[in-house]
């Protein structure tokens, strides 16, 4: 069973870079992530096709092209500031909350929405 109270280094609209696998070294914008299966799905990563029969809505069937799941632990998340895919640390403040800092340079990593 997969523990769901893991800590995610990665989080939705995050920039994160693959580091292994037959996608190493393509980066883009982190869409969707499901904790409990372990998976991301990141734009313009890892492509796959399905065969799409027409619908009401899609007059013309064929084949689509659309971004797959891919795993947590393949994922490195990119500093804004460096730009280069590093490590990162939990810091809480003096108010209690927790953030997010670069280990390479040290800087905030904050979310963009």
């Amino acid at each position: 069973m997969i523990d769901v109270r893991a800590n995610k280094h990665v989080r939705k609209n995050d920039t994160v870079m693959v580091m292994s696998g037959k996608n190493k070294g393509k980066s883009g914008k982190v869409l969707k992530v499901d904790i409990a299966k372990n998976s991301v799905i990141v734009e313009k990563v890892n492509f796959m096709k399905k065969h799409q029969r027409p619908t009401s809505q899609m007059k013309q069937g064929g084949i689509i092209e659309k971004e797959g799941p891919l795993k947590l632990d393949i994922l490195m998340l990119v500093c804004p500031k460096c730009n280069k895919p590093s490590r990162i640390k939990i810091e809480r403040t003096t108010d209690g909350a927790k953030r997010r800092l670069c280990r390479k340079c040290n800087e905030s990593i904050e979310v963009k929405k």
